[in-house]
């Protein structure tokens, strides 16, 4: 992790977040929509600054991208 990521991790997210609880819920969609291509911002706004500033949800979303970029 680089120091500016460590920074975003503890301040927060930089706009809209829409907490763990919708990250949870939405977290596989976002990554199926990430892994194609899409702008995942436009059709999930918050969960990138979710991402940015919760430790727990974005190891969540790192190991589901590992996982399913292994499958492909």
């Amino acid at each position: 992790m680089t120091e500016n990521e460590a920074l975003g991790r503890l301040l927060g997210a930089d706009g809209p977040d829409i907490g763990c609880d919708a990250c949870f819920e939405e977290l596989d969609r976002y990554v199926e929509l990430e892994l194609a291509g899409a702008d995942v911002e436009a059709i999930l706004p918050g969960m990138r600054g979710h991402l940015a500033g919760c430790p727990a949800c974005a190891d969540e979303h790192a190991s589901l991208v590992a996982l399913l970029r292994e499958r492909r």
